[in-house]
């Protein structure tokens, strides 16, 4: 009987000590990048279902702008064709993914200017609710963004950092996962010019 209350004492102490060393959090930090990516593919895709009604507000107020429309409507639809799938994701398709959306952004950024260059468009009620939207989702995408490269980061961590690390080495075998960005082009560093 004794033997027994030892062997369940080291038991219970032992499934304390291994939860405590990545047991468990290993693989729910694995699942919590999985869901802060599919939270930003998420976001990218609230933009996306906007971008057409922003389009055909704009269309009706700027005649003059169809260029800055139509690279637009070419990057939304380049933007939809990159589709990544957050259980599989891969370095180069979250390059390819974040290339896509940044072409979308720098036509949006245009698309904006505009508004600065046209008082009347700018004054459409339509068009200011629509780009207090687009704001508000861009904002969004960067809250989701930062959220996944937190998550990247703690993930690394458990998997890198002993005493989680040997858990990682005897039981998942995880490597550490690339983070979210790459290079930033030239485009995208200069701030957009606004000309009156």
């Amino acid at each position: 009987m004794r033997s027994r209350t030892v062997f369940l004492i080291f038991i219970a102490a032992s499934l304390t000590l291994a939860s405590g060393c990545g047991l468990q959090s290993i693989p729910q930090s694995k699942n919590q990048v999985d869901a802060a990516l599919a939270e930003v593919t998420n976001q990218y895709k609230r933009r996306s279902d906007l971008i057409p009604n922003l389009v055909e507000t704009v269309k009706g107020y700027a005649k003059q702008e169809r260029e800055t429309l139509q690279a637009v409507v070419e990057a939304r639809a380049k933007a939809t064709q990159v589709t990544l799938d957050p259980s599989k994701a891969t370095p180069e398709q979250i390059e390819r993914f974040q290339a896509a959306q940044g072409q979308l952004s720098q036509a949006l950024g245009r698309l904006l200017m505009v508004s600065e260059n046209y008082p009347d468009l700018k004054s459409n009620q339509n068009f200011r609710d629509l780009q207090a939207q687009l704001e508000g989702t861009e904002n969004r995408i960067a809250q989701a963004r930062r959220r996944y490269i937190e998550s990247i980061q703690a993930f690394n961590n458990l998997i890198t950092v002993p005493p989680t690390s040997f858990t990682n080495s005897l039981f998942y075998h995880h490597a550490a996962m690339p983070q979210w960005g790459g290079e930033v082009t030239e485009q995208e560093k200069q701030a957009p010019k606004v000309g009156f």
